[in-house]
C-alpha cells in the first residue's frame, strides 16, 4: 500500500466491490474482501483508515464486523452499505459505534463527500490523542491520577511552579505520591533535560547523609578509599529531591542552607569550594511549623525552603479518586503478573472507598496488588479483601460502612422511583429494572409503607 487512506470494501457482492474500487483507486489505496472474515483476516496483516462495508452478508454481517471493529486500536472509520429496507439497522449501527452509512445503489459524490469527512475527523482525533500524550509527557501527570477537585489544584499549582526556579516544599502524609509530583515539577520545567537526583534523607544516619549530600575526598574518614561526587554536584543543571527533609539533624541543616544562600559547598574532607547550579524541592510528612518552635528544624532554612508550598491531599479526602486509582492498578497490576482480572465487584469497590486508607495511594497500590496475586475469579470480589477491609472493630468496620452505604443508596433509590410515579409499584419496578416481587421484598426489607395498593 501507499501513503495514501486505505480503504477496505467488503462486499459479497462481486461487482459491486470491484466498482466501488475502480471509481476510488485514482485517490486511495484499496483493498477488497468478499465478507467479514476475510475483511479481519486482511486486517490482522495490514492496516486500513476506512472499511466501506455492507450491511447484509452470508456468514458475518456488517453489525458482526463492526463488533469486531471496535476492539481494535487503532480502529478504522466503518461506513456501512445498506438497501433502503434495512435503514432502521443501519441506524443501530450508528448508535454502536459505525460512523455513517450509504444506501444502495451508491451515490459516488455522496461517498467521496462522506469520506474526505471521516478521514479529516480521523487525523483531528488522531491529532488530538498526541498532543495529549504529549502535554501529560510534557507535565508528568502521567503516573499522578486523579479527577477530585484537590488534585485539580495540585496540577494546578505544578504548571504554575515548574517553569519557576522557585524552591519548592511538598508537605503531604506518607504514600500520597510526594515524590511523583516533584518529578512532575522538573519534567515540567527548563531543567527537564537535566538530572532528577533524589535523596531519601530519613534512610541514612547524619554522618552518612553529609557524605551522600557533599560527597567526600579520599582519606576523609575510615573507608573513604577514592574521592567520591556527592548528590549535590550530580544534580548539577537539574533537580534535587530531598525526601523527608525534617528528619535532617540540625547540624546538617546549616551546611544545607548555605548551599540554598551561595550555591557553593565543599566536600568532606575537602577545602576546594565547588559551586553547583541546582535547584532544589524538599518534602516532609512532619508538620515543620511546629518543628520549629520546637527547636528541631531552623526557621531560616524553614523559610528558605517555604518559598513555594505545595500540601497533598490525603486519598480519604479525594472524592471518586479510590476507583479511579483501584481500576487503574487492576489493569497495570493483572498485565504485570499474568493474571486474568477484568474488573472489582461493586460491593467489593464500595469497601475500598469506604475504607480510611492511613497509608494512601500506596496502600491502595498494595492492596489491589495483593488481591490480584491472591484472587480465584476473573473480577476481585469482597472475599478477595484483605481482613482489615472485610471486617473492622464492630459494626463501623470498612466492609459494614460499605454495605450500609449500599443499603442507604438502593432504599433512596425506591423511594424516590415510588415518588416518580405517585406510588406505583408496578412502574416504579418497571423504572428500576427489577420485579414487582423483588420490590415488594425490598419494601419489608426497608420497612417501607406504600399509600397506594394496587
Amino acid at each position: 500500500m501507499s501513503d495514501r487512506p486505505v480503504i477496505l470494501i467488503v462486499d459479497d457482492e462481486k461487482n459491486t466491490r470491484e466498482g466501488l474500487a475502480r471509481a476510488l483507486r485514482d485517490e486511495y489505496a484499496v483493498a477488497q474482501a468478499e465478507n467479514g472474515q476475510r475483511a479481519l483476516e486482511w486486517l490482522e496483516m495490514h492496516s486500513a483508515d476506512v472499511v466501506l462495508s455492507d450491511l447484509r452478508m452470508p456468514g458475518m454481517d456488517g453489525m458482526t464486523l463492526l463488533s469486531r471493529l471496535l476492539g481494535r486500536d487503532p480502529r478504522p472509520v466503518l461506513i456501512l452499505l445498506t438497501a433502503y429496507g434495512s435503514i432502521e439497522t443501519a441506524v443501530e449501527a450508528m448508535k454502536r459505534g459505525a460512523y455513517d452509512f450509504l444506501t444502495k445503489p451508491v451515490n459516488l459524490d455522496r461517498l467521496e463527500l462522506l469520506l474526505k469527512r471521516a478521514l479529516a475527523e480521523r487525523r483531528l482525533g488522531a491529532e488530538n490523542q498526541r498532543l495529549k500524550a504529549q502535554l501529560d509527557s510534557k507535565y508528568g501527570f502521567e503516573k499522578i491520577l486523579g479527577t477530585s477537585a484537590a488534585m485539580q489544584e495540585v496540577f494546578d499549582t505544578i504548571r504554575q511552579v515548574a517553569p519557576t526556579r522557585a524552591t519548592v516544599l511538598i508537605q503531604g502524609e506518607s504514600g500520597t505520591g510526594k515524590e511523583l509530583v516533584a518529578r512532575a515539577i522538573h519534567q515540567c520545567g527548563p531543567r527537564a533535560q537535566g538530572p532528577f537526583i533524589p535523596v531519601h534523607c530519613a534512610a541514612l544516619a547524619p554522618t552518612l547523609l553529609e557524605s551522600e549530600l557533599f560527597g567526600h575526598e579520599k582519606g576523609a574518614f575510615t573507608g573513604a578509599v577514592e574521592r567520591r561526587r556527592g548528590r549535590f554536584e550530580l544534580a548539577d543543571g537539574g533537580t534535587l529531591f530531598l525526601d523527608e527533609i525534617g528528619e535532617i539533624d540540625p547540624a546538617l541543616q546549616v551546611k544545607i542552607l548555605r548551599v540554598l544562600e551561595e550555591r557553593r559547598f565543599e566536600r568532606v574532607g575537602g577545602s576546594e569550594s565547588i559551586s553547583v547550579d541546582v535547584r532544589l524541592i524538599a518534602a516532609t510528612n512532619r508538620d515543620l511549623k511546629k518543628s520549629v518552635a520546637s527547636g528541631a528544624f531552623r526557621e531560616d532554612l524553614f523559610y528558605r525552603l517555604y518559598v513555594v508550598n505545595l500540601t497533598l491531599p490525603p486519598l480519604r479526602e479525594r472524592d471518586g479518586d479510590i476507583v479511579l486509582l483501584a481500576q487503574h492498578y487492576l489493569q497495570t497490576l493483572a498485565k504485570e503478573h499474568g493474571r486474568k482480572v477484568t474488573g472489582i465487584t461493586p460491593e467489593a469497590m464500595a469497601a475500598l472507598s469506604a475504607y480510611s486508607w492511613p497509608g494512601n495511594v500506596r496502600e491502595l497500590r498494595n492492596v489491589i496488588e495483593r488481591m490480584v496475586v491472591l484472587g480465584n475469579g476473573d473480577k476481585l470480589t469482597v472475599r478477595d479483601l484483605p481482613p482489615a477491609l472485610r471486617s473492622g472493630p464492630g459494626p463501623a468496620g470498612p466492609a459494614a460502612r460499605a454495605g450500609s452505604l449500599l443499603r442507604d443508596a438502593e432504599r433512596h433509590l425506591i423511594e424516590e422511583a415510588l415518588r416518580r410515579h405517585k406510588g406505583s409499584r408496578v412502574k416504579a419496578a418497571q423504572d428500576l429494572g427489577i420485579s414487582r416481587r423483588t420490590l415488594h421484598r425490598k419494601l419489608n426489607e426497608f420497612g417501607l409503607r406504600n399509600p397506594k395498593d394496587e
